[in-house]
């Protein structure tokens, strides 16, 4: 064979050499990858398999410190036994801590205080698109309102020059509809407070307790994040007057409402944290909860006057494309004992006329025509009836 022929020969040789020994390292790529996915598998089963070997812990509390030992007692059966701790763990532990326990009732670890996490979704994350500017007719309340809730989060100093203590609450009580719930927006809205808010019903619960400790829940939430606005709507809900009734469901009413007056005054400073509540019904309200110290201030919404409906109206109809026939001042005076939201219904009802016409511009016929059915509701005069 040539020189030539042999060289040719050699080097086809060589690319067929290259070509397998990348294709053994793409293999053994391959074969490496596997393994290590092989390997996770089996850290991942091995762990499972210890989970699955070890006994599960019990939540119990810690009740007393001693020196020869720590006295819990286990949640669901309250068997209260003196058990051993690790000189690491003691060191952290305090009376009325959550612990997690074994078979033997060894403590494990500290948990983490219990928070019910109904109370921790009752906190209003973003503030509401309402200001003190969007409610009409309430002057007065407002500036009560702003005393109360307000000034002392903002100017604390100003009340010590004084010497007086702040008022720890405010009832705002009125009809439905003038206003109670967005003062309490504009509240929300206008402080850097956390603001935890619920309905009265909320914390009417089933099982015996229940209720109780969601209420405790709701002040240690908000102690947490002091400075903290709370607002308690329907509050007749829990604080009507008590009676001599002996059924399950009345009783735990009560304890709730025990529960709510202990944390207004109790024997704990409760710092900076401020309470709302509104009602429409205050004559069913009990009189425990509204002596001072609890609620400073009772201040009563009342349905807006002349000069407060063509405020409300204003503020209903200021992104409406109104006609240059519509006049508020009349309007406010045809619809005396009419309350905010029954002004704002009136004002959406005379815009769906103004669509029923295909027009873009709302006339005073409109708000006329909407006035009358208004009138027609004879089983409540005054009341729109919406879309009807």
């Amino acid at each position: 064979m040539a020189p030539d022929e042999r060289l040719e020969a050699l080097r086809e040789h060589l690319v067929d050499v290259l070509n397998v020994n990348e294709q053994l390292q793409e293999q053994l790529d391959s074969a490496h990858q596997r393994r290590e996915r092989l390997t996770d598998k089996v850290d991942r089963i091995e762990r499972e398999n210890e989970t699955l070997k070890s006994s599960s812990l019990y939540i119990a509390t810690a009740e007393e410190l001693l020196e020869d030992g720590v006295v819990v007692k286990q949640h669901g059966n309250n068997q209260e036994v003196l058990t051993e701790v690790s000189p690491g763990i003691r060191s952290g532990l305090e009376a009325g801590d959550r612990v997690a326990i074994n078979d033997s009732f060894a403590v494990q670890t500290i948990l983490d205080p219990e928070t019910d996490a109904r109370a921790q979704a009752m906190q209003v994350d973003a503030s509401p698109d309402v200001s003190y500017d969007d409610i009409g007719g309430l002057e007065e309340q407002i500036q009560e309102v702003r005393e109360t809730v307000e000034q002392p989060l903002i100017n604390a100093a100003q009340f010590r020059e004084v010497g007086i203590e702040p008022p720890s609450g405010v009832l705002l009580h009125g009809p439905p509809g003038t206003g109670k719930t967005m003062l309490a927006k504009a509240v929300a809205n206008e402080t850097d407070a956390t603001f935890i808010k619920m309905a009265g019903s909320e914390l009417v619960q089933k099982f015996i307790g229940e209720g109780a400790r969601l209420v405790r829940d709701l002040f240690e939430l908000a102690s947490e994040n002091e400075p903290a606005v709370i607002f308690i709507d329907e509050i007749d809900a829990i604080a009507s007057k008590r009676t001599e009734s002996k059924t399950s469901g009345d009783a735990e009413v009560q304890r709730t409402m025990m529960q709510l007056l202990s944390e207004m005054d109790g024997f704990e400073d409760r710092g900076e944290i401020r309470i709302i509540a509104a009602t429409n019904r205050f004559d069913m309200l009990d009189r425990a909860i509204l002596r001072p110290g609890r609620f400073d201030r009772l201040i009563e919404v009342p349905k807006p006057d002349w000069d407060g409906r063509e405020r409300i109206l204003d503020i209903h109809t200021t992104d409406m494309n109104l006609a240059d026939d519509v006049e508020l001042a009349t309007l406010a005076q045809d619809t005396e004992g009419f309350s905010g939201a029954e002004l704002a219904s009136l004002a959406t009802e005379a815009g769906m006329f103004a669509i029923r016409d295909e027009r873009a511009e709302v006339r005073m016929e409109d708000f006329e025509d909407a006035l009358e059915k208004v009138k027609e509701n004879e089983d409540a005069p005054g009341t729109p009836i919406a879309f009807a």
